[in-house]
């Protein structure tokens, strides 16, 4: 559609919006079943478009924002056990996850860097590679598809600035062995960055409710990095990702000129940054607390089951059975793919896992339990 010449009136500009909004899957009518994105809080929502004008690029001219994104990275370090963490929000986990890497390598300065990454690691890693130049190695998984450590220790070299673990992986939601992975890097001195964007909003408070969860965060020694997504189950507007260090010297490590701005150094990836994610992500979390947070979780980890569980009585194997709130399943007649594509033909949106092959379904907050009833009448139906 070109941009026309004199410009259209504001109701027939919302009337075309309209009309293309009905294009888009919502998360409210629960068919949105593998994105680990969900709908924001109200409140969340509120907020962001009070503080769309504020750049955190440029800080010093919006110095109460730029307070408000200090106090979110000081929650999101309690959260993960070290309040004193420094970082920033950012787009998401691959902006995150691109800081991790970059820090690393540059910390480390060494003329050839490789960095480990287990098999389920998330893409954004081949693009911190290419973009970065650093030789990425892919450790194999074990039977239970978590990182198989002695793959990772058979990987290790004198080039190595890095090692990723995940807390809730992207396809199976599984944790790794962070605690194991923490001996090895403090043993050879490595950086360990953990990917949780979407476990960071799930393991703590699952473990305030008494789930056996490993530990992934701060409390281990060897941890240097975490991402971590208030866009997720954290209930804050796209785009809110989170990147905390244990130092500063990893911020400082990036760290550039920036003369003609109100900060003379900026260490994130981009430099016009939004200060209404920052405002948002503060407001959720301060309305949601602790509490809030762990009946969020416990909601979804509930539901979770439930569809484990119906899954089994109707003759569907699990891949695994679910550690957060992911389940991957198989039909016994049909692949995958085959899967995906009638259900999609009946309004429902799952994904397929790349290994194994598995249908994947999210439990996001906006799924409930008569979402999960109506997809089970469906699939039984094909």
């Amino acid at each position: 559609m070109e941009m026309d010449f004199k410009g259209l009136s504001r109701d027939k500009v919302l009337k075309l919006l309209k009309r293309v909004k009905r294009e888009d899957l919502t998360y409210d009518s629960g068919k949105i079943l593998g994105s680990m994105c969900t709908s924001p809080h109200p409140l969340a929502k509120e907020v962001f478009c009070e503080f769309i004008e504020s750049n955190l690029g440029d800080p010093g001219l919006f110095k109460g924002t730029r307070a408000l994104e200090k106090d979110v990275i000081r929650m999101i370090g309690e959260l993960l056990a070290d309040p004193n963490v420094v970082g920033h929000v950012v787009t998401g986990g691959t902006e995150a996850n691109l800081m991790a890497m970059r820090a690393a390598r540059n910390i480390t300065g060494l003329a050839e860097p490789e960095i480990i990454v287990p098999r389920s690691a998330h893409f954004s890693f081949k693009k911190a590679a290419e973009i970065l130049r650093l030789n990425l190695k892919e450790a194999a998984l074990g039977p239970d598809y978590r990182v198989d450590v002695d793959s990772v220790v058979e990987l290790l070299s004198s080039n190595t600035v890095a090692i990723v673990g995940i807390a809730g992986t992207t396809e199976l939601g599984l944790v790794d062995p962070i605690p194991e992975l923490s001996r090895l890097c403090e043993d050879e001195g490595v950086y360990l960055h953990v990917d949780a964007a979407l476990g960071g909003f799930i393991i703590p408070f699952l473990k305030e409710a008494g789930y056996d969860l490993p530990d992934f965060d701060f409390r281990l020694d060897g941890v240097t990095s975490v991402t971590i997504d208030p866009h997720k189950m954290g209930l804050a507007p796209i785009p809110s990702g989170c990147i905390v260090f244990r130092g500063q010297e990893y911020l400082d490590s990036m760290s550039i000129e920036t003369p003609y701005l109100t900060e003379k150094q900026q260490s994130t990836i981009v430099g016009t940054r939004s200060g209404a994610s920052a405002a948002a992500t503060w407001a959720i979390m301060k309305y949601m607390g602790h509490e809030g947070y762990i009946r969020v979780v416990k909601d979804s980890m509930r539901i979770t089951q439930f569809l484990a569980r119906e899954l089994k009585r109707c003759g569907f194997e699990l891949v695994t059975e679910p550690q957060l709130n992911i389940v991957a399943f198989n039909s016994p007649d049909m692949s995958p793919e085959a899967l995906a594509y009638e259900l999609e033909l009946r309004g429902w949106s799952v994904s397929i896992s790349s290994y194994p092959p598995a249908v994947r379904i999210v439990l996001m907050p906006h799924i409930k339990k008569e979402h999960v009833k109506a997809f089970m009448e469906d699939l039984t139906g094909i």
